[in-house]
């Protein structure tokens, strides 16, 4: 399946935010960064509330929703954040809610959480 369209990442990154294949769109890792590319800080929800929103944006420059999210995968600095990410990360989503893995690791950048998603639309649809 060829990939078909991409939404790039910020200037001298190698990697895309999103991409289509096939029917699938994967929303690479998004960290707290704001449209201007600010990192923002604060607290486990106000960053994972940031992320999520980037996430929301990259799936609608790729003409989904996040009610096509069928699997997430996400970073969190501390698991001890897991239950105030969960509170934020569920309003974002429908039941049924997408599949998930979650753990904990050591950031690439200075920020409590990461996310990725994979969205599932048919192309037309």
């Amino acid at each position: 399946m060829p990939r078909q369209a991409a939404i790039d990442a910020p200037a001298g990154m190698p990697y895309s935010r999103a991409i289509r294949a096939g029917d699938y769109v994967y929303v690479s890792g998004q960290v707290p960064f704001d449209p201007d590319g600010n990192l923002v800080t604060g607290s486990i929800e106000v960053e994972t509330r940031q992320v999520m929103e980037n996430i929301k944006r990259a799936l609608e420059e790729m003409g989904c929703s996040m009610d096509d999210v069928v699997k997430c995968t996400c970073w969190l600095d501390d698991a001890r954040n897991f239950v105030r990410f969960n509170k934020v990360y569920v309003s974002y989503f429908n039941e049924p809610l997408p599949a998930r893995s979650c753990v904990e690791s050591r950031l690439m950048i200075t920020a409590k959480v990461e996310v990725e998603a994979i969205a599932y639309k048919p192309e037309g649809a």
